[in-house]
């Protein structure tokens, strides 16, 4: 008997994760996957509840069989809530495939589990993810449902139609937005980001068919309702919204905040998105940050030729005027990908390394071919520079 309570002792011993402090337990349960994390109950009494009290849940559905797994999934979710007693900081749901509209579940699924979120729950970090292949199987968010979750610090919603006015008092915590995909008019967005006075991060990816009425706005109402933004992720194709038209225009104040900005699906023979990065460059004088997302598919796959005149009508109103006198004192890097070595291009980059006297980087990823690198490395290596840059081109 005593050796068995030895050995028993000994492999109690043995059980070093039990005896760790709650606060780790729960942070090594929050990487396992959600089925994962409950599987752990059947380890021995003690662990029976400890997968209950994570403060971070992740639920997504495969892509196979999208509407059966949903299903399946949106019962799971509720036996799991219905099951917590301790607060929930973070949740993700991500269903893909074509889960709502006519053949798939009724919206008011989900909206039952974001009810009961926003009414039981502290959630300080949301994510939304209903990837549909069309539009009219996407889920239409009831802003009704974040009257509640005014502790949220992070909200990324993909896929979802938030085409009406919300009527709610504001995310005042609100740091980090995220909008993918998502069908909005320009006057719900402003509204949206009106209400989010703290906000220091924002991401807007949107096709032009995703946007819903055809009201007019600028880039100066756009900043007006982002005067703390650090962080700026804009997807070229949305730029039409903020500039009506190619002359550039002065911002009434500085946006002093931001250190960082990111054009997705860049185009440079686009005159909209070279007047609002203009615009952007020349107002933000503590910028640490530039990367540009050439949407290079536009030349290698469509048999475009580059229309140099439109070019032209542009760029001399855009970059040799408006940017003539701007100096970026803070910049550190700029990072460019699918680098065509056209000519509006090679001249932004020689604009960057005569402006930037702090630059330490340039991060150039090339679609060149490989015949034209040399010369193209070597024009970029004796382009006058205001500081001792490192050139990586790959």
């Amino acid at each position: 008997m005593k050796s068995k309570r030895l050995s028993k002792a000994k492999r109690l011993s043995l059980d070093i994760i039990t005896t760790l402090p709650q606060p780790i337990i729960e942070t090594i349960l929050c990487l396992l996957p959600i089925r994962e994390a409950a599987r752990t109950s059947i380890l021995s009494r003690d662990w029976r509840y400890k997968w209950t009290t994570i403060p971070k849940l992740v639920f997504s559905t495969p892509d196979a069989n999208p509407i059966m797994e949903t299903s399946k999934l949106i019962r799971a979710i509720h036996q799991v809530i219905s099951l917590r007693q301790d607060p929930i900081h973070e949740f993700t749901l991500s269903l893909h495939g074509n889960c709502f509209g006519k053949t798939g579940l009724p919206s008011c699924e989900v909206d039952q589990i974001l009810c009961h979120l926003s009414k039981n729950h502290p959630v300080n970090k949301l994510i939304l993810d209903f990837g549909a292949s069309s539009d009219d199987c996407s889920y239409n968010l009831p802003f009704s449902v974040f009257s509640s979750l005014h502790r949220l610090t992070e909200l990324y919603l993909s896929w979802c139609d938030l085409d009406h006015q919300p009527a709610f008092n504001g995310f005042g915590s609100l740091v980090v937005l995220s909008l993918d995909f998502v069908w909005i008019s320009r006057k719900t967005l402003l509204c949206l980001l009106s209400s989010c006075p703290s906000l220091k991060s924002f991401r807007l990816i949107m096709p032009e068919d995703h946007v819903v009425g055809r009201e007019n706005s600028t880039m100066i109402e756009l900043f007006q309702c982002l005067p703390l933004i650090e962080h700026l992720t804009i997807w070229c194709d949305t730029i039409w919204w903020f500039v009506p038209d190619l002359v550039p225009q002065e911002l009434p104040t500085s946006l002093i905040h931001l250190k960082y900005f990111c054009m997705e699906q860049m185009s440079f023979h686009h005159g909209y998105a070279l007047t609002f990065l203009a615009i952007l460059i020349k107002n933000s004088p503590n910028l640490e940050k530039i990367e540009l997302q050439i949407d290079a598919a536009h030349y290698l796959f469509n048999d475009t030729d580059y229309d140099s005149d439109v070019y032209e009508e542009y760029h001399s109103d855009v970059w040799l005027e408006h940017l003539s006198n701007v100096w970026l004192e803070h910049l550190i890097e700029l990072k460019i990908t699918d680098f065509s070595n056209l000519e509006p291009e090679l001249e932004f980059v020689k604009l960057i390394l005569a402006k930037s006297p702090k630059l330490k980087k340039v991060s150039i990823k090339s679609v060149v071919k490989r015949d034209q690198e040399p010369g193209m490395l070597k024009t970029l290596l004796r382009t006058p520079r205001v500081s001792a840059v490192e050139i990586d081109v790959v």
